[in-house]
Formats: C-alpha cells, sequence, structure tokens
C-alpha cells in the first residue's frame, strides 16, 4: 500500500510507485480507486502555488461546513510541509507533524479536515500543486500565526529572512484561533 501512517489520525503520507528507466520515469500522481480504497473522498478543486525560498505560507484552514481535505504535492523544488492538529478532543490536539516533500522524493500528504496547514521553501524554488476536496470559501478563511509560541514550529529556514504575507502575519495566535473542528474517532 503506497499510503504510511503518521500517528496522527487520518493524515497520511502517500509514496507513489515510480517507475524508472533510461527515458526518465513515470508514476500516478493520483488514482481515485486507490485514494477511494484509503477512504478518501474524491477531489474537486486543484490549486497551485510558486515561490522562493524562504517564503513561508500558512497555516491555513477553512471553517466547518466548508472545511477541506488537501492532498499536498510538490512538483518543483523542495518544501517543508507542516500541519496542526486542530480538532478539539483529538488525543494529538495541538501537535506538529512536518514532512520533506519534494518533486525528487515525490512524497504527498493526505491532510483532512481538521488540520491547520503551511509549509516553508526550502529549495530556490518551489512550484507546489494541491487537490481539495471542498471548494474555496472566505467567508470560512481562517489560520494560526505561523511563529505561534506555543506551537513553536522550526520551519528549517533562517527567521530574519523568511517571507510572510501580510495576511499571515496578522493571523491570531493557535490559543486563540478561530476552530469549529471536534474529534470524531
Amino acid at each position: 500500500m503506497p499510503f504510511e501512517q503518521t500517528g496522527f489520525d487520518g493524515l497520511l503520507l502517500f509514496a507513489p510507485v515510480v517507475y524508472n528507466d533510461d527515458r526518465g520515469f513515470f508514476f500516478e500522481s493520483f488514482n481515485e480507486t486507490t485514494f477511494r480504497n484509503a477512504g478518501i473522498q474524491p477531489f474537486v478543486q486543484d490549486n497551485q502555488s510558486f515561490s522562493k525560498h524562504g517564503v513561508i505560507r500558512g497555516l491555513h484552514y477553512q471553517l466547518a461546513p466548508y472545511a477541506q481535505s488537501k492532498l499536498v504535492r510538490v512538483i518543483s523544488g523542495e518544501i517543508l510541509d507542516v500541519v496542526v492538529d486542530i480538532r478539539k478532543g483529538s488525543p494529538t490536539y495541538g501537535k506538529i507533524f512536518n514532512a520533506v516533500l519534494s518533486a525528487e522524493n515525490r512524497k504527498q500528504l493526505f491532510i483532512p479536515k481538521g488540520f491547520a496547514h503551511g509549509f516553508s521553501v526550502l529549495s530556490p524554488t518551489a512550484e507546489v500543486l494541491y487537490k481539495c476536496d471542498t471548494f474555496y470559501n472566505k467567508e470560512s478563511e481562517a489560520g494560526i500565526l505561523y511563529n505561534d509560541a506555543t506551537l513553536n514550529i522550526d520551519w528549517q529556514i533562517n527567521a530574519a529572512a523568511a517571507i510572510v504575507s501580510e495576511k499571515d502575519i496578522l493571523l491570531p495566535a493557535f490559543d486563540t484561533c478561530r476552530n469549529n473542528f471536534v474529534f470524531a474517532e
């Protein structure tokens, strides 16, 4: 099975089977049957971003009932993908999971509803593609300050050189963020 457990309920690393030969490589980055068999619902929207080294995007999520699950992958470069479990009552509530995703390792992270998500760019540039299972809804946008002292996330870049949007700098702390997620076993 190409899915790796992360220790966080529902959060999965996907490592596709890659076929290499003297021409290059081939792999299925997404197969609806494979994902459906893992309990992952269909996706309805693809998003793509391009960023330079030192960019931090996040920590973002949408509130229920517009919450999104995401499948994140890197098509060029390398990022540190970071998630925070914000599901009240979860055994991993407030805990952080991170993974290096790159064009080279071809790993993808499936992030279920109830996690805040962000990433930092470790390579000179990176292009990130992610699928969402719910459409974007501006009114339900929410987030957590990327450098929240309670979370103390190591983004693996020089903090003084971090490039963060004004919108992300104004996000609230973990303890005061808008959150309507409750863990259900």
